[in-house]
């Protein structure tokens, strides 16, 4: 009678789960809602907290909680097999029911800690960046200016610049986005602070740069990658920790705290990813225009993308695949539709920046 009960209660809570997760179905239908009682209220005071714990502490908690998730979820494989196998199919039904609780109660923490950030108004709404027009001639000059710029930078980069460590990197990339947060308060900082990933050997199997940890407010960087990409992932990940949930609006939050910069290898990092991003937009809509630029690039910038594309070449594999398939389901579900490809969006949003600040270019 006592195992009916307990069930009954296992269902009961699966089910009251599944109610609190459906509201948070309805939020991704109200922006204005989200935007004003959740971002500006509530995840402030989320986001100051978390920050002000973990950002603090020197190892990555967030790797850790990764990786005791992992290991917990084998430990529960391993007690239903051995249930199964021993016909204790009562036993291993309830099991089942107890983990299927705890991945909503994770899930619903995702969403009240920063999730909900999804379904706020696009960056281009609150950033007063909405431009309708992003025509092939305003990609291709743009990326004209990209282009001039990275190769710029690129000559006064000093070989100290290229020997920075990983503290050195992620201190000036807290400064720049503080620097961006002063200057406009849609991008305040909390206790902005990057560390490097523990699972580092893993992300580059993956193929990742960087990631947030939404349960611990954490920006995780992989610390292998080549120098000059560093800085501006770093940025981006941070751009999490302020509420730029969606990719497009993280890769602009970073490009912006580092072209604002006056630190040269973070200057640059802005402006190769900008240009990457610019580029690969024009080989996929305008062939002709890719290829009249591509040669304006300048032979030094040119061995870093070459680099690059060699280091994440020596990881590629089915992990990375599958990594990827699974992250583009995670982007879709979370109100960004165009799965990867939302990275690709920065473009409207730095076309728009550059017609507003920059109308002369």
């Amino acid at each position: 009678m006592k195992e009916s009960v307990s069930t009954s209660r296992l269902l009961l809570t699966i089910v009251s789960l599944l109610l609190l997760y459906g509201l948070v179905v309805a939020a991704g239908h109200a922006p204005l809602f989200v935007e004003q009682y959740y971002s500006q209220e509530i995840y402030p005071v989320i986001a100051t907290a978390t920050q002000a714990i973990f950002n603090f502490i020197p190892v990555s908690v967030g790797d850790l909680l990764y990786i005791a998730t992992v290991l917990w979820l084998v430990v529960i494989a391993g007690k239903l097999l051995k249930r199964l196998f021993t016909k204790k199919f009562r036993e291993a039904g309830r099991l089942v029911l107890k983990t299927l609780i705890g991945v909503q109660a994770g899930i619903l923490v995702f969403y009240l800690f920063w999730g909900l950030n999804y379904f706020r108004p696009p960056a281009a709404v609150r950033l007063g960046l909405q431009d309708s027009c992003c025509s092939r001639e305003d990609i291709r000059r743009v990326a004209a200016i990209l282009i001039d710029s990275a190769n710029a930078v690129k000559l006064r980069l000093k070989p100290s610049d290229l020997q920075q460590d990983n503290r050195q990197i992620f201190g000036n990339a807290v400064a720049a986005m503080k620097a961006l947060g002063s200057h406009d308060a849609r991008f305040k900082t909390y206790f902005p602070t990057v560390k490097p990933s523990m699972l580092t050997f893993f992300m580059n199997y993956m193929g990742t740069a960087g990631y947030y940890n939404p349960f611990t407010s954490e920006a995780q960087l992989n610390y292998e990658m080549p120098v000059y990409t560093r800085p501006v992932v770093a940025c981006h990940e941070m751009s999490h920790q302020i509420g730029f949930n969606a990719e497009d609006e993280a890769n602009f939050g970073g490009f912006l705290a580092g072209v604002s910069s006056d630190e040269r290898l973070l200057k640059y990092s802005a402006y190769y990813m900008g240009m990457q991003e610019f580029m690969a937009e024009l080989r996929n809509r305008d062939t002709t225009a890719f290829n009249e630029l591509k040669p304006c690039i300048s032979p030094a910038v040119i061995e870093d993308l070459k680099a690059e594309r060699e280091y994440w070449r020596r990881f590629r594999g089915k992990a990375g695949i599958l990594s990827s398939l699974m992250y583009e389901q995670y982007l879709k579900i979370n109100n960004q539709p165009e799965g990867l490809q939302t990275y690709n969006r920065m473009v409207k949003l730095v076309i728009a920046w550059y017609k507003r600040n920059r109308p002369g270019h």
